[in-house]
């Protein structure tokens, strides 16, 4: 009898396994139809052209790949740093947007953080903010050694410019007898956080939030030593990645299935081990004592107001510690509100920029003038 009742069981888990991914299918192919009725055109994501390109070398020895798009000799240089499980392709909208609206007058910089991306894969044990500050810093002393700064970072990527403030606060202070002004004139932070990211819930109910919580770092461990299987397990799934991908990173219901897929595809391109790597430092990560370094530097903050994975409440916090920021609320956008809104995104990013260059520009005029 306990023999039959387990097959009998194992066929109607196998039934319902196979049910839930046909269900997915059905739900991944109705969203690709509900937008091609709505109208909602889809994106082609073709490779954008660089200029320049090449690989830092950070401190630890690990090479970091970059792009460069713009004259070396602009005025003003503008670095992306894109978030976790992600790579430069996040900034696809704002690169094609910024290169339309500046042309030659800026220099975009975006690089792959470590053990994403085309970037080496470095030292697990090196999976922390701070590091990844230090990163950033060597990539501006290579790659931007003098003149002006904007810093633009997306999630991971706005944690590891705080990161950058932490530990090389001078750089966005005017150094004493100094007339040129701060190397970082500006700084974005897309759905990004200073910190207690523990806390979220990613949208779970309560009490499934507070039993998963402490059993992520074992299921992480489990997935680092298995990361082969899971590696297939991953690509066997991607129904399933692709319906997963928009529900936790997308606010609409009305984003084109093609950036879905695009974003999905990027996230799996992230080995499991690197995401296992991370996860512990962006949880337990605190950068609250390194706002005040942005205290006098210009400051946008973005984040949709549909965010479950840095969620609105931490973007306010970031702007109520910095009373000169400016607060961008994407309305119905989720946690790549970059992707999903880019049009609203580039207006604050642009406006940003445009500032900078304003500023850039008096200080070449004064300096001339004395």
């Amino acid at each position: 009898m306990t023999k039959r009742a387990g097959v009998v069981g194992g066929v109607l888990g196998g039934a319902a396994a196979a049910a839930a991914a046909a269900a997915v299918v059905v739900e991944r192919r109705a969203a690709a139809a509900r937008h091609r009725r709505r109208g909602v055109p889809e994106q082609p994501f073709p490779p954008l052209p660089y200029d320049r390109q090449g690989t830092v070398v950070a401190d630890d020895g690990t090479g970091l790949y970059y792009e460069e798009v713009g004259p070396v000799d602009a005025p003003l240089a503008v670095v992306f740093v894109h978030g976790y499980t992600l790579n430069m392709n996040a900034f696809y909208f704002q690169r094609q947007g910024m290169r339309e609206e500046f042309g030659d007058a800026i220099r975009m910089i975006f690089y792959d953080q470590r053990s994403h991306g085309r970037s080496e894969h470095g030292d697990p044990k090196l999976s922390t903010i701070d590091q990844l500050g230090r990163d950033l810093h060597t990539v501006l002393d290579t790659l931007v050694p003098a003149g002006p700064v904007v810093l633009i970072g997306h999630s991971m990527g706005g944690i590891t410019i705080l990161g950058l403030a932490d530990s090389h606060g001078e750089l966005f202070e005017t150094p004493p007898g100094r007339r040129t002004g701060p190397r970082v004139v500006g700084v974005a932070l897309l759905a990004a956080s200073a910190g207690g990211l523990g806390a979220v819930t990613l949208g779970l109910p309560a009490l499934l939030a507070k039993i998963g919580g402490p059993f992520v770092p074992f299921l992480l461990r489990g997935a680092r030593r298995r990361a082969n299987l899971i590696e297939r397990g991953r690509a066997a799934g991607s129904d399933i990645a692709w319906v997963i991908t928009r529900k936790f990173s997308f606010g609409s219901k009305d984003v084109p299935a093609s950036t879905v897929e695009y974003l999905s595809n990027m996230i799996a391109s992230t080995r499991i081990e690197v995401i296992a790597d991370f996860f512990p430092a962006l949880m337990s990560h605190d950068k609250l004592p390194a706002l005040p370094v942005l205290a006098e530097t210009r400051v946008v903050i973005i984040c949709g107001d549909r965010d479950a994975i840095t969620p609105l409440e931490h973007s306010k916090a970031m702007a109520e510690a910095l009373p000169k920021a400016e607060l961008v609320v994407v309305p119905q956008a989720g946690h790549v509100a970059l992707l999903e809104y880019p049009d609203v995104v580039n207006e604050a990013l642009s406006g940003l920029i445009e500032s900078a260059l304003d500023d850039v520009g008096r200080r070449r005029r004064w300096w001339r003038a004395g």
